[in-house]
């Protein structure tokens, strides 16, 4: 079952016990925070759709709104994920 977010954010779902329940792109398991993270890293759309063919250019779009409109949610996703991955290393 999807979890209900704060609107309604056509593309974007949360699900408990999917990707630790962040946003990802609907009927995935590819995080926003990801995507943002890859764009930050000057990763283009046309690279993301290319390394990632399930997704179109409408998820991209959707995503960057819902990374717009949450900046404090994505953050700390990328920041916790860069943390876990510190520890690993």
């Amino acid at each position: 079952m999807t979890h209900s977010l704060d609107r309604n954010w056509r593309g974007i779902a949360k699900t408990p016990g999917v990707c630790g329940g962040d946003a990802c792109i609907a009927g995935t398991r590819i995080p926003v925070w990801m995507l943002v993270d890859y764009r930050r890293l000057g990763t283009s759309d046309s690279e993301l759709l290319n390394h990632y063919p399930t997704l179109s250019a409408t998820d991209l779009a959707n995503a960057w709104v819902y990374a717009q409109t949450h900046p404090k949610e994505i953050e700390l996703a990328i920041r916790e994920n860069d943390e876990s991955k510190d520890k690993v290393n």
